[in-house]
């Protein structure tokens, strides 16, 4: 489904339109469950989040602003920090589900020809990341794919949190350059 279409449904949805937010969910779900259970590392957790982020898209359709953002880039910001919230309010507790669990759960997980795919895709993102200096490159794996925030990030590498965003907002900038080319 193209940006016009996503748009469009998700401006529906901010109308109200049940049928509109069926086609946003059967468009976008199966992208944004990845994004969450790579973050939260469980299933029924990840299953959960997705659940609370569909919640917060139909709420706040009406605040998504055509012509800005793409309608991607708005949802995974949306599913990103409501993963981050969940592995922040889980690191104050013990795990929900213990590793026999998580075993006998059957894997959904995707088939060799996506794997193929993915595996040169990880390639050409660890050789941009590559491109970056080592403590900005660890900083925006921390940032982005292990949950850490700025504050723990620039307590880390002693820097204040202003640098920190800097670092990272130019860091993310030399990826997507590095990914277009």
């Amino acid at each position: 489904m193209d940006r016009k279409e996503l748009e469009t449904l998700i401006a529906k949805c901010a109308l109200g339109d049940r049928a509109a937010f069926d086609a946003l969910y059967a468009a976008t779900s199966s992208k944004l469950f990845g994004i969450v259970l790579r973050i939260l590392k469980t299933r029924a957790e990840a299953e959960e989040v997705l659940q609370e982020v569909y919640v917060k898209v139909w709420q706040k359709a009406d605040h998504y602003a055509a012509g800005g953002f793409s309608p991607m880039t708005w949802l995974i910001t949306i599913a990103r920090n409501a993963a981050i919230d969940a592995l922040r309010r889980r690191k104050g507790g013990s795990e929900a589900l213990s590793e026999t669990v998580i075993n006998t759960v059957p894997d959904a997980g995707p088939g060799p020809e996506v794997l193929a795919v993915q595996a040169g895709e990880r390639a050409r993102l660890m050789g941009c990341m590559s491109e970056l200096e080592p403590d900005r490159a660890e900083a925006v794996q921390a940032a982005y794919l292990e949950g850490d925030s700025y504050a723990d990030l620039a307590d880390r590498y002693d820097v204040p949190i202003n640098t920190m965003r800097t670092w990272l907002r130019r860091s993310l900038l030399k990826l997507r350059e590095c990914l277009s080319r």
